[in-house]
C-alpha cells in the first residue's frame, strides 16, 4: 500500500511560548527529530501542514497550507487529503518526540484496503499519530463544516463508518504518545522515560 505522511506543524504554540517546531530536544528541533522519522519510512509522499509556510522547511518537503478558517489539525488533515496521490495519509503531530519509527511501521503494515489506522490509549484515540485512508477525506471536510472540530469525534465516526480500525497501544508503548506542550513538560517527560 503507498502511503503520504504530514507533520502537523500548525498550532500556535501559546502554551509552549515559543514555536514548537524550533523548540531544541536532545539538541535538535522538534521539526528535525520528526521530519527524520518520517524520511526513514517508505513513504511516497511527505506534506508540512501549518497555517503559514515555516521558514524552516526544507525545500523537498512541500506545503500544504491548513485549510481556512483554520480549525487545527482537522484543517490540516482535510488539506493534506486533497493533495495526496496514494490512497493512505499518516498523520504525525511535530510535538511527539518519543514516537518510534518501529512503531509508525507496524500501523503502516496494518493498513487495509480502504481503511486506515488509529491508536487508542485506553478509549482515547491518538489521532495524530494516525493513517487515513484517502476516503475519508469527505467526513473530514464534512466535520469542518459542522460546529464541532473534535478529532475524538471524527475519530469515532470513521471507526463506526468503517474507514478506520482501531488499535490498543500497549502500556510499554504508550511512552510514544507523550508530546511537549509548555517547556515544564520537558522535565516532566524526562522523569517518566
Amino acid at each position: 500500500m503507498k502511503i503520504s505522511a504530514v507533520l502537523h506543524a500548525g498550532g500556535k504554540s501559546r502554551r509552549m511560548g515559543q514555536d514548537k517546531a524550533t523548540f531544541l530536544f536532545r539538541n535538535m528541533p522538534l521539526w528535525q527529530i520528526q521530519l527524520d522519522l518520517l524520511r526513514n519510512l517508505p513513504l511516497q509522499e511527505l506534506f508540512i501542514s501549518a497555517q503559514a509556510d515555516p521558514t524552516w522547511r526544507p525545500a523537498d518537503v512541500e506545503f500544504v497550507p491548513d485549510d481556512q478558517p483554520s480549525r487545527g489539525p482537522l484543517s490540516g488533515i482535510a488539506a493534506a487529503l486533497s493533495r495526496i496521490t496514494t490512497d493512505y495519509l499518516l498523520a504525525l503531530a511535530i510535538d511527539m518526540p518519543f514516537m518510534a519509527e518501529s512503531y509508525l511501521r507496524s500501523l503502516c503494515e496494518r493498513v487495509e484496503r480502504g481503511v486506515g489506522v488509529v491508536p487508542l490509549i485506553e478509549n482515547r484515540a491518538e489521532p495524530l499519530a494516525a493513517i487515513y485512508p484517502r476516503e475519508a477525506h469527505d467526513d473530514v471536510v464534512g466535520a469542518l463544516s459542522g460546529s464541532d472540530f473534535s478529532l475524538q469525534a471524527l475519530v469515532e465516526k470513521l471507526i463506526a463508518a468503517g474507514k478506520l480500525q482501531a488499535i490498543q497501544v500497549p502500556d510499554e508503548e504508550k511512552a510514544f504518545f507523550r508530546n511537549l506542550n509548555e517547556p515544564g513538560d520537558l522535565g516532566s517527560v524526562l522523569n517518566s522515560w
